[in-house]
Order: structure tokens, then sequence, then C-alpha cells
């Protein structure tokens, strides 16, 4: 995402003026009055961001850790809450929770959104130097200029309902289990058409629902999945070794509200390296994932996306849904190391990953095009015990993309 350094500054601050009330919260909480420790956790971030897609964002980010258990049977529940709005007229709101119930009996993974929303669209596949779609002919125009996609500004209105149950095999960390996911799109302004032109302005979003038959101003995905989770991570919100693989196969049938049938497949796999026994925080932490329309026919803001995974983690420094196809795959690495010889409060983080989709529509096969993305940033855990960090991160893509990036917890 394309950012303007003139807000780094006031990050920044916002970044140490967050740490300083932590820290004094801190001090508090250790001291002798207090005899049990809190099962709940809340850290409230300020936010403010700047492009030219949002103008100005204001907002916050509370952070909530808690657990419904004990500490050694139990493992820790987090959820992020962000509430932002823009000197554009943009609302976003989100809660995303991944909760565990006493004894890991279940598994709760919830994902639920209220957006009034603009973005940038590019078209779907991964080539980032083909030409614009200015035409109305079978597919992009030839004309060289720009050497590379121009933004395709979209307006539209979203809501996002992912609730998925899973409940615990035995005694292992095997979980599985059923789930319920809605998109619903509506008030969608494709500012860039113009059929009145000569020649007519066609973006690719008209372009694509119009070969697919489905209407362009408003569209929904309703359905059901069947879902199996094996995860090892010793902590969910910063793992220092362990494992989650994890599939979800999604059915939108019309009967449950979808403007069209359609299945997708979601697979997801992460694992954490220990690189020095002694100092646990140094970790080689990697994350892949892929996205699939395996059946049938997905509205184009529904289609596979950088982004839009649950936390919307992926794609650093791209703006979400800068990559997106009918097929997905996506990866990351990242080092993770402590600041500090002993202490484990300062941590710095370095990542490189890298995205593939494929436009069946234009022919572009998935693995035939990679967009890599890289950077770093600064650590700040918050609370030691469940290993909470606040993050600042800054990353550089191609065509002169990037993007500042404050954070709760890490990224995956």
């Amino acid at each position: 995402m394309k950012k303007s350094f003139g807000i780094v500054s006031l990050l920044l601050t916002l970044f140490f003026t967050s740490l300083a009330s932590i820290a004094q919260e801190e001090v508090k909480s250790n001291e002798p009055s207090e005899k049990k420790e809190k099962k709940v956790d809340i850290n409230i971030l300020p936010v403010v961001a700047t492009n030219p897609t949002v103008g100005v964002l204001f907002g916050v980010l509370p952070g909530v850790n808690w657990n419904m258990g004990e500490e050694e049977t139990t493992r820790n529940s987090t959820a992020l809450i962000g509430v932002y709005y823009t000197t554009l007229n943009q609302l976003f709101t989100s809660v995303r929770a991944n909760a565990f119930t006493k004894e890991d009996k279940f598994n709760l993974l919830t994902d639920i959104r209220f957006n009034l929303n603009a973005q940038p669209t590019y078209g779907l596949g991964s080539v980032l130097d083909k030409s614009t779609l200015v035409g109305g002919g079978e597919g992009p125009s030839d004309n060289p200029y720009p050497p590379f996609q121009e933004q395709e500004m979209m307006y539209f209105n979203n809501f996002r309902l992912y609730q998925t149950v899973q409940m615990r095999h035995k005694k292992t960390n095997l979980f599985y289990g059923v789930g319920y996911h809605l998109d619903v799109f509506w008030s969608i302004d494709d500012r860039q058409l113009d059929l009145d032109a000569e020649p007519q302005r066609i973006t690719h979003h008209y372009r694509y629902q119009s070969m697919k038959g489905l209407p362009t101003d408003k569209y929904s995905q309703s359905g059901l999945s069947a879902n199996a989770t094996f995860d090892s991570r010793d902590n969910v919100v910063n793992p220092y070794e362990g494992q989650l693989a994890a599939v979800s196969l999604r059915a939108f049938p019309k009967f449950l509200g979808s403007t069209t049938s359609a299945s997708q497949l979601w697979m997801e796999y992460r694992t954490y390296v220990n690189l020095v026994k002694s100092r646990p925080r140094n970790v080689l932490a990697f994350w892949g994932y892929g996205w699939f329309v395996t059946s049938g026919t997905s509205p184009y803001l529904a289609l596979p996306a950088i982004g839009w995974d649950m936390f919307a983690r992926s794609g650093r420094p791209y703006t979400q849904g800068r990559i997106r196809g009918e097929d997905l795959v996506y990866a990351e690495t990242e080092w993770r190391f402590p600041l500090q010889r002993e202490k484990n409060k300062w941590g710095g983080v370095l990542f490189i990953n890298t995205s593939t989709a494929s436009s069946r529509t234009e022919n572009i096969n998935l693995f035939s095009n990679f967009v890599f993305g890289y950077g770093g940033g600064l650590r700040f855990m918050i609370n030691e015990k469940k290993r909470v960090n606040l993050g600042l991160d800054y990353g550089f893509g191609a065509n002169g993309a990037q993007g500042l990036f404050l954070n709760l917890n890490e990224y995956f």
C-alpha cells in the first residue's frame, strides 16, 4: 500500500506514546497489592494512517487476550476489534477472534466485518505489467502505456459473517467441525466504468461479472464449510514452536442465498523453527496458504485475494486485494529476533513474501508470475507472559508499493 512519508512521524509518536502508557499500567500490575493475575487483558492501540485510497484514517484497535480455563490445560484466546473512519467518509469495523473453551474442548473462529469501503482493483492474476483494460473487446488493450496497470477505484459496502466451530479430537491437537460463511457486497460503484464513452471504458470488474452473467451492483456468497485443523503451536498470538495445518472446504449454493453457486477450498500451513535454544524468541517462521475456486463461479469481490484472509495479514506492503484471482497461493517467511541480550521486551523482524494468482478468463496460469514484498520492523512485548506484541513494520514491493503498518500480535 502506497503511503505518505509525512505520516511516519505521527505513527512513531503514537507507537511510543502507546509504549509509555502500557509501561505505566505494567508497573501498577506488578504492585504487591495485586495478588491474582487477570485472566483478561485488554490493550487499546490508536491507529492513524494515510494513503490515496482512504485519505486520512483514524481509529482504534483494541486487542483482547483471555483464558477460559486453566493455563496448564487451556490455550489462550485472542480477539482484535477494529473501528476506523476516514476523511473520505469510509467506515471500517471488524471483530476477529480465535477462542478456545475450557480444556480446549472447542475452538471458535469468528470473523465479522461491516465496511463502507473503497479500494482499488487491478484485474485478475499476478501479472503486473499487463496493460489496463480500456476497450469493450474480448481482451486487454494492446496499448503498451502505462507500463503497468492503472488502479480502478471501486466503492462498495460489505458485510461479512464467518463463524466456525471445531471440536477437539480426544486430547490431541486435532480439531474438526463446521462453519457458516456469508459475504454481502452492495452499492458497488465502479468509478472508472463508462459505457457511454467512445470507446467504452470497461473495467476488469464489469468485464468479469458480465462474462459470467452476474450482476455488477450487488451480490452475495452464503454457504457452509467442513473444517479440520491441526494446531500444536505453543502460543496463538506469538508462537515460538509448533505447527498449524488447516483445511476448509466451503460450499455456496443458491438456496442458502448465494448469487451463484460455487465452492472454494482454503488450505493453510504454518511452522516455527527456534534458531537458538537459549533464546526462544529467535524464531524463523513460515506461512503459506492456497485459496481456490473449485467449482462454479464466485463473484469478483468474493474471489481469493491477498489481505482478505481472516486477520487481513497477508500481502505486506500491498493494498488489500492488490493480487486477486480464481486461484491464489501465498507464502511468507519472517525472522523474529530479540534486540536485547537477556530481556525480551524489544525485538525485530525481517520478512519476505510472494503471491501468485490465476485468471481463467485471461488465460493466466497459477505459478506463471510471482509478486514479491519485503521489509522489517520493531516489536515491543507489552505482556511477556502471554507474549502479546505491539509491532511497527515497513514494507516495500513492486512498482513502488510501500507501506507502514501498526499492529497487535504477530502477523502469523
